[in-house]
This record gives structure tokens, C-alpha cells and sequence, in this order.
């Protein structure tokens, strides 16, 4: 009896391990980032939602309810980057949407690179700024190139930091055409997206140019300032450039994606043979067309529209492969514009202007004053102040003191928070804010002086409001579907450079090259 039981409980253990080292790599892994997704905002109108969006992720998937970046300040270039290389822009490079270029002394792009051609664009474009891989460059490397990756955007710059490096194509929206363009960084322009630009650009859909609600208006529900009033946005400009610059930033971007995406797993072949492929989407969740939050039905129609999309993209993924077959994940980019500085004013909340190039300007006359005649500031952008370094070297001064006393000086500024400066970014003491700033400092890229702006004031260079500063930490979600994870609602926030090591560990590959994080726990 004893040698039966044994040999039964044996037979168990094989079966068992067995079943185990048959587990099925998924056939595909879909990323889909959400510029400026926010966990209030889908709780906020749950009751709007079916059941096959928001809802069957949140039934379904392994939900973190908030994400941290752990960056002083995210704009949608450097937290897609964080997402997909699982480091900080202190690593990989992207410090902003755009920073300025020390040998011109001139704003450039993230992306820009004079080296490469667009494809149905202008637009010269590649992924080398961005220094380390991504998680689409790691499967490209397992599998000797083998793996189908694609990228598909609102905007360049979250397509091509999406893609990675060794993608196939990165593919986002041209403002001026309507239709869909790259770059030729990546591999040939994929034929299917050509067919797809000659027989269903944008403006043979004149639903499409056109942004009006959903629903039914009794449908929403009732805004807090007691406004429930239509509306409707045209989507485009008599401009004879960027013609269609309104869509990237409404809803309807998300529908042109969908219908994109359709057609890429109908046509690529992704999904079709054992190699394990990759879809990066990105959608856009923000303050559509710039409205403020006051206005609630446009807040309201685009998280509605979200969550059709969302299911849309799901049923694509199902129609193709099975859902079980696949890894879908959702992140997003774990900010929000904030409320302009005349709004703040109506409520009696502190704010106010703080110019930049006035700053910039006084400040190099207090170094005159000190160190004597010449040009001591050589540039300013983005709330920090670059330094003439030649000059300070051929004066024979120590650039860190320059630094120290440039940061003494600007600290006396009205609005002015912190002023932290190079040197001591990158060799002083610890503390949990300048840990901040460091890992969003790049120090190739980075000024020689940051600037922290007070809470609720207005960033102004020249005549032009730039933006309004706000450092409330929005919950923004983080939501795993697929086998490796087992359906969960987690409060404790993940960490937004874990999340690519742990995708990279569900499919079995290394992860990026500059991620320094482990994955979650929570991985079957």
C-alpha cells in the first residue's frame, strides 16, 4: 500500500512539474500608456463605464491604484521613457519633452535627429537620445530580432520612446496631413499603414474632425460647479500648417488608434508563430483641447470614450490571439496640467507670475557685479539657467562657487521655492526632495542651476504663459491583465521603474539595461 501511495504521489510530482515547464510564453504583449490617466477620474464616473473597460480590468487584473515616479518634475516624454527603460532620466537621458542643446544653445526636441528622414512627415526623428534599452529593445535582443515590435502614438515623442531602439516602426499622428508617418530610423514603413493611409485617413470620417458627447446629456453626471451644458468641438483649423492639431489632444485620437491597431493585427502578422511580439499604444486621457477642469461633461465624455476604447482594443487582442493568450498592461504618465493662475486667483489660493528670462537677466548682472564685465548666463529654459563655463575658466574661478552663489542670489526671488545647483546635485548630502532632482537631472543635459517654483505660480517667458506649477501627486493606475497575475486591487503604490523588469521577467528576458529595480512580487 505504502509503495502504491508513493508511486501515485511521484506520478503527481511529474505531472505537475510537467504542466509547469509546458507553460505557453504569451503571444503577444501589449502596453497601453494613457498620457495623463487619473485613478480619481475613473472612480469619479464608474457609473458611466460598461463592462468590458474599465471595469473588466479592475475585475479581472492586478490593480495598483497609484504610481510613483519619484521625479521632481514629469511631462509626458520623461515618464514614458521611465516606464520603458525601468530607470530615471538621471540614466536614461530624457530629462523633458525638450531640453536645451548645449553646442547650439537652442530648445530641441528629445527626439529630434537631423540623421534621419520622416515618412509622411517633415519630422527628423530617431530614439538616440534616449541611452539605455527599453523592454522592446530586450526582446529584440532575446530573440535575435525575430519578435514583431510596433508602437502606435498620439504624439512623436511617446511613439518613439515607446518603440525603443530596435523596434520595427514607430508610428504616430501627423498634425498637418491627417494621416499616420515615422521615421526612418526604424525599418521600413509598414505597408499596411500605407494601405491604411490611402484608403481611411482621418477626413474621409467627418464624424471624426468633430467632438461632440457621446451620451445622451441626461446620461452625465451632474459637474460640481452645477454645469450640464452640450458641446461641440471642431477639430479642425483654417491653418495651412498642423491642420488637424486639435485631434492628438481630444478623445477621438484614441479612436483613430483603435481603428490603426485594428488593422496592424489584422495585417503584420503579429501573433502568428511561437516568438513572443510586442504593441506599444499610447492614448491621451489629459484636459482635452486645453478645457479646464471646471468644464466636466468634455472630462467626463473622454474617460467614457476610454473606456470603449480600452474594451475595443481588448476585443482586437481576443478576436486575434485570445486574450489568455496575452499580457495587456496599463500605465500612465503620472501627471496633470495644472489650473491656470486666474482660476487660483477667484478662489483667493497664493499665486503668481515668475519670468524666467527675468531672472535670467538680473542674475547675470549681480555675477558682473561680482566677478566682473561679461556674459556669466548663456542660456535659460525650462526653469533652469545655463552658465557660461569658458568664461568662469578663463576668469579662473571655481565653478561650483559660481554655482553656489548664482543659487544664493536666485533663492530671493518671489515665487522662488529651492534653487538647487549642479555640483551639489551630484555630490552633496541626501534628502528626500533633492533625491527628486536628482533623478531628474542629467548632468549632460541638465542646467547648471534648477529652479523650484512655488505651488500654484505661473511660469512666464516673455509675453506667453508657459505653464502653472502643481506638485500634488495625482493616483495614477497601474494595471497588470493576464496570466502571470493573479486579479487584485492593491492601495500600496508600485514603483513606475519596477514595471518594466516585470514584464520583462513574465516573458522571460533580461531587463533594460539601465533599470535597476526588481519586479513585483506578484507574479504567478
Amino acid at each position: 500500500m505504502r509503495g502504491l501511495i508513493t508511486s501515485i504521489l511521484t506520478a503527481i510530482a511529474i505531472t505537475s512539474l510537467q504542466a509547469q515547464s509546458m507553460k505557453v510564453e504569451p503571444k503577444v504583449v501589449v502596453g497601453l500608456n494613457i498620457d495623463q490617466l487619473s485613478t480619481e477620474l475613473i472612480e469619479a464616473y464608474w457609473n458611466l463605464y460598461r463592462e468590458d473597460g474599465f471595469k473588466k480590468l479592475w475585475k479581472e487584473g492586478l490593480v495598483y491604484k497609484d504610481t510613483d515616479f519619484s521625479l521632481a518634475k514629469r511631462d509626458r516624454s520623461n515618464t514614458t521613457a521611465t516606464l520603458n527603460t525601468g530607470t530615471t532620466p538621471s540614466i536614461h537621458g530624457i530629462i523633458a519633452n525638450q531640453w536645451l542643446d548645449l553646442s547650439t544653445m537652442q530648445p530641441k526636441s528629445c527626439i529630434y535627429d537631423s540623421a534621419y528622414m520622416g515618412n509622411y512627415t517633415s519630422l527628423s526623428s530617431s530614439a538616440q537620445n534616449l541611452l539605455s534599452s527599453t523592454i522592446t529593445d530586450e526582446l529584440k535582443l532575446a530573440s535575435h530580432g525575430k519578435a514583431i515590435v510596433y508602437s502606435i502614438a498620439p504624439e512623436a515623442d511617446m511613439a518613439i520612446l515607446s518603440a525603443g531602439h530596435g523596434a520595427d516602426a514607430a508610428l504616430w499622428f501627423n498634425k498637418e496631413t491627417g494621416k499616420w508617418c515615422g521615421s526612418t530610423y526604424y525599418s521600413d514603413f509598414p505597408w499596411w499603414a500605407s494601405q491604411y493611409n490611402e484608403q481611411n485617413p482621418i477626413y474621409y470620417r467627418e464624424n471624426s474632425l468633430e467632438w461632440v458627447p457621446l451620451l445622451p446629456i441626461e446620461n452625465y453626471n451632474q459637474s460640481l460647479n452645477g454645469r450640464k451644458k452640450s458641446f461641440r468641438h471642431s477639430l479642425t483649423s483654417n491653418s495651412n500648417s498642423e491642420q488637424y492639431a486639435k485631434v492628438p489632444i481630444s478623445p477621438i485620437i484614441n479612436e483613430e488608434i483603435v481603428l490603426l491597431a485594428e488593422q496592424l493585427f489584422r495585417q503584420s502578422g503579429v501573433g502568428e508563430d511561437d516568438i513572443t511580439d510586442f504593441i506599444q499604444l499610447s492614448f491621451y486621457g489629459g484636459n482635452a483641447l486645453g478645457t479646464s477642469e471646471a468644464a466636466s461633461l468634455e472630462i467626463q465624455d473622454t474617460y467614457i470614450r476610454l473606456d470603449r476604447s480600452i474594451a475595443q482594443i481588448l476585443q482586437i487582442i481576443d478576436n486575434k490571439i485570445g486574450l489568455k493568450n496575452a499580457i495587456f498592461y496599463v500605465t500612465s504618465t503620472g501627471y496633470v496640467n495644472g489650473q491656470t493662475g486666474n482660476v487660483l486667483k477667484e478662489h483667493r489660493i497664493p499665486t503668481g507670475d515668475f519670468y524666467l528670462n527675468r531672472c535670467s537677466a538680473l542674475l547675470n548682472l549681480y555675477l558682473m557685479a561680482y566677478y566682473g564685465e561679461g556674459q556669466f548666463v548663456e542660456a535659460h529654459h525650462d526653469l533652469q539657467i545655463y552658465l557660461n563655463h569658458k568664461l568662469i575658466e578663463d576668469k579662473k574661478l571655481k565653478i561650483e562657487d559660481v554655482q553656489q552663489r548664482a543659487a544664493n542670489f536666485l533663492s530671493q526671488f518671489s515665487g522662488v521655492n529651492e534653487v538647487y545647483y549642479a555640483q551639489d546635485l551630484l555630490l552633496g548630502s541626501w534628502n528626500p526632495y533633492k533625491e527628486l532632482e536628482r533623478n531628474s537631472f542629467h548632468k549632460k543635459r541638465s542646467g547648471d542651476l534648477v529652479i523650484e517654483v512655488l505651488p500654484g505660480w505661473q511660469i512666464i517667458n516673455e509675453k506667453d504663459v508657459q505653464s502653472t506649477v502643481n506638485y500634488s501627486a495625482i493616483q495614477t493606475p497601474t494595471i497588470f491583465l493576464g496570466a502571470p497575475f493573479k486579479a487584485e486591487v492593491i492601495n500600496t503604490p508600485i514603483s513606475a521603474e519596477a514595471i518594466a523588469p516585470t514584464i520583462a521577467q513574465t516573458i522571460k528576458i533580461r531587463a533594460p539595461n539601465g533599470s535597476r529595480s526588481k519586479a513585483i512580487d506578484r507574479i504567478r
